[in-house]
């Protein structure tokens, strides 16, 4: 099957968090989070290493709208669900429909880390990878040193697969090689 005709909700819901692929117009709460956040996330996200400006923020935002109806990769934006404030952003990347497999990525606004809502919306979205879109495997793959994001995997009921040694050049330092972390669940 073609994954364009694949059926996917653009939202669902876990306990304290909206969680919904982008809208026009999102770009100022994204940026927002990401200018708030850019101490925190620089280290680990290639994206993040350079300035962005709003409209890029924008841009980037209606491309990831595309990426969703195409379902090449689907971006999703994390709302706390009484506030409506942007908590962070996730998506299902490096998608394999033909297994169908799925790899989420995540960040979070510092203004929310360590209140357990990553966790909460790793769980809710392997918990709609596995009954919703009917994957066979999810995984999560981070920078060894990474261990906020390492501790996340865990704590959602991921095991390591695999430690890909030498697996890509740091995102802070292109002269250090960075370790790789694959973590999955499976059906």
């Amino acid at each position: 099957m073609n994954p364009i005709l694949q059926d996917v909700p653009e939202e669902f819901y876990t306990e304290r968090l909206h969680i919904r692929m982008p809208r026009l117009g999102d770009g100022q709460a994204v940026y927002d989070a990401m200018q708030a956040s850019k101490k925190e996330l620089t280290p680990w996200l290639p994206f993040m290493q350079n300035d962005q400006t709003l409209d890029e923020t924008e841009i980037n935002l209606r491309e990831a709208i595309a990426n969703f109806i195409n379902r090449t990769d689907l971006r999703l934006l994390m709302f706390h669900r009484e506030t409506g404030e942007l908590v962070g952003s996730t998506g299902l990347h490096r998608i394999n429909w033909e297994v169908p497999r799925f790899e989420i990525g995540y960040w979070v606004d510092i203004r929310w880390s360590g209140k357990g809502y990553v966790t909460e919306m790793v769980k809710g979205l392997s918990v709609f990878c596995f009954d919703t879109l009917h994957a066979r495997r999810v995984e999560i793959r981070c920078d060894a040193k990474n261990l906020k994001s390492r501790s996340v995997a865990e704590r959602a009921g991921f095991t390591v697969d695999a430690i890909l040694k030498n697996e890509s050049v740091a995102v802070t330092n292109p002269k250090e090689l960075r370790d790789t972390y694959i973590y999955s669940i499976v059906k």
